[in-house]
């Protein structure tokens, strides 16, 4: 089996409103634009925590949703 070339990643718990039962604080993916994606819509616990995707061989972070942008709908 191919291992997993992207991690989703964050020092707080991330969650995922389109996967059941997927808390963590890393996830694997073998698909470079499915792991941006679920970054995108990733959700940290406390909310606001950055969320980064690194590609697991070099170690680059081509993804990173800062803290700041993640705000919460109460600061809307």
């Amino acid at each position: 089996m191919k291992t997993a070339e992207f991690r989703i990643e964050s020092n707080s718990t991330l969650s995922f409103r389109l996967m059941p039962d997927s808390s963590s604080i890393e996830h694997l993916f073998h698909d470079r634009a499915m792991a941006i994606a679920m970054a995108a819509k990733a959700v940290t616990d406390p909310p606001g925590e950055e969320i980064r995707v690194i590609h697991v061989p070099t170690r680059q972070v081509i993804f990173r949703m800062p803290a700041t942008a993640l705000r919460s709908n109460d600061d809307l």
